[in-house]
């Protein structure tokens, strides 16, 4: 018990450090690197993650640390894991939209035990941790009552690989003509959050990484809601696919993808 209470607050202190570091940085980008055709790193993603290592480094030396910008290249088979994201929603942050976020979680044994999103323009720490909750600013979460998609307010995102955007354009389209509304907003991780909110009935996206999801997948389990890829079977964090919901149109939204993957064969 003591040292998952060490474990919160480390991670807490950890998203809120970040944050600060994110929201007084905003509008001020210097350094902008492509990852890739379209993906973004900036001078502050790095700074941001190095101050979250520092952190929990200080706290528990012997833990591994998997990071998306790769200060830190811990497995998935790790025993004790922290799996980080120091700003989801780097495009996003590049152009000073204020859709962004710090995302940190503690996976023992490939679970997560403990997940934090920070969003730090609008001040909401989101957490979880397994067993006992998902919270909002100590509040508790918990996930929409929409039964039906025609009612659903959806989210998604895109692969950054241009080309497979195609059969991601074609689930798109399908939802967007199926559901109430479907936002993309560029954070996988916030999407997942605002899921257990109740904000988002429910959320799909394909090429996701481990950091996108480790503390959005906890805090929507935690709120009630259900996860699994595209198939319906359990959600792997190194399997790319990702269906989170508020359990009620969860097999809805599984039954549309099939048919639009089906098309694309």
């Amino acid at each position: 018990m003591q040292a998952m209470a060490t474990i919160r607050a480390v991670g807490v202190a950890a998203a809120l450090a970040a944050g600060r570091l994110l929201r007084e940085r905003i509008g001020r980008v210097r350094e902008i690197r492509y990852k890739g055709a379209v993906n973004l790193v900036t001078e502050v993603d790095l700074a941001s993650e190095r101050l979250i290592v520092e952190t929990i480094r200080a706290a528990f030396p012997d833990h591994a640390l998997l990071t998306e910008e790769g200060t830190e290249q811990g497995t998935l088979d790790a025993p004790a894991l922290w799996v980080i994201d120091p700003l989801d929603g780097t495009t996003n942050y590049a152009h000073g939209y204020p859709m962004f976020c710090v995302s940190i979680a503690f996976l023992r044994n490939r679970t997560p035990e403990f997940g934090v999103v920070y969003q730090p323009v609008l001040d909401e720490l989101f957490l979880a941790e397994r067993g006992v909750g998902a919270f909002l600013n100590g509040e508790r979460l918990c996930v929409s009552g929409h039964q039906e998609l025609r009612s659903a307010l959806l989210a998604t995102g895109f692969p950054y690989d241009r080309e497979r955007r195609r059969q991601a354009l074609a689930a798109f389209g399908r939802f967007t003509l199926t559901a109430r509304a479907v936002r993309r907003d560029g954070s996988a991780a916030l999407n997942l959050a605002y899921v257990a909110a109740g904000r988002f009935d429910g959320f799909w996206e394909q090429e996701l990484s481990p950091w996108d999801t480790a503390a959005g997948v906890l805090l929507v389990e935690e709120a009630g809601g259900r996860v699994t890829d595209y198939f319906g079977h359990p959600y792997e964090f190194d399997q790319g696919t990702c269906v989170a919901s508020n359990g009620l149109i969860h097999d809805a939204m599984l039954e549309l993808l099939r048919r639009t993957n089906e098309v694309a064969e």
